[in-house]
C-alpha cells in the first residue's frame, strides 16, 4: 500500500470545478462564529460539489485568514453569499423551492439515518457553536435533523456536524 499523489488523483482544476454540475444542497450557516469552522464547512462543501454557501448574520466571510487557513482554496472553488438576515435569506431560499432543513436538537427532530427526503432541492442551516439555529427561523424549517450522540457532550462542532449530514445528504442524491 501506498498513498496517492496528489496528481494521481485526478481531481479538476477549479475553472472546470466551478463549471461542473452541482449538487443542488445549499449550506446556510447561521451566525457562525469562529472562521476556522466557516473554512473547514468551504473545505467539505467543495468535497462533495455542493452549490452554494449562505454566510448569515455575524459570520465572516472570505477574503479572511482563518477562513483561508481551514479551505485550503476552496473559497475560489464553491460559490458563496453573505446575507445579513437568515430569515430573510431563509425565506428566499423557500421562495426558490428549497427544502429548508435544519440540524438542531429540537421537539420535533428526526434521527439523521432515519429521515429521507425526496426533494430535489435542499438548504441545509447549521447554527451558532454556543446558541445553536436562530429561534426566529425553527418555525419555517421542514425538518428538524439530530446526529445521535452517546456520551456526555450535548453537541458535536460545528465542522464536524456539517461534514457528517452533509456526506449523508450527498449520499442520498447520489442514490
Amino acid at each position: 500500500m501506498r498513498k496517492l499523489k496528489l496528481e494521481e488523483l485526478n481531481r479538476q482544476d477549479i475553472e472546470t470545478f466551478k463549471e461542473a454540475p452541482k449538487l443542488p444542497v445549499i449550506v446556510v450557516l447561521d451566525n457562525i462564529r469562529s472562521a476556522l469552522n466557516i473554512g473547514s464547512v468551504f473545505r467539505t462543501s467543495d468535497a462533495f460539489a455542493l452549490e452554494e454557501i449562505y454566510l448569515c448574520g455575524i459570520s465572516a466571510t472570505p477574503p479572511n485568514r482563518e477562513i483561508t487557513k481551514t479551505a485550503i482554496g476552496a473559497t475560489e472553488s464553491v460559490n458563496w453569499s453573505h446575507h445579513p438576515d437568515i430569515l430573510q435569506a431563509i425565506q428566499q431560499l423557500k421562495g426558490q423551492g428549497y427544502q429548508i432543513v435544519g440540524v438542531e436538537q429540537t421537539d420535533r427532530s428526526i434521527l439523521l439515518q432515519e429521515w429521507k427526503s425526496t426533494s430535489e432541492k435542499i438548504a441545509v442551516v447549521f447554527g451558532n457553536e454556543v446558541d445553536g439555529i436562530s429561534d426566529e427561523i425553527l418555525d419555517a424549517l421542514d425538518y428538524s435533523l439530530e446526529i445521535p450522540q452517546y456520551g456526555t457532550k450535548h453537541s458535536l462542532n460545528v465542522s464536524v456536524c456539517a461534514g457528517i449530514v452533509l456526506w449523508t445528504i450527498s449520499e442520498m442524491f447520489r442514490r
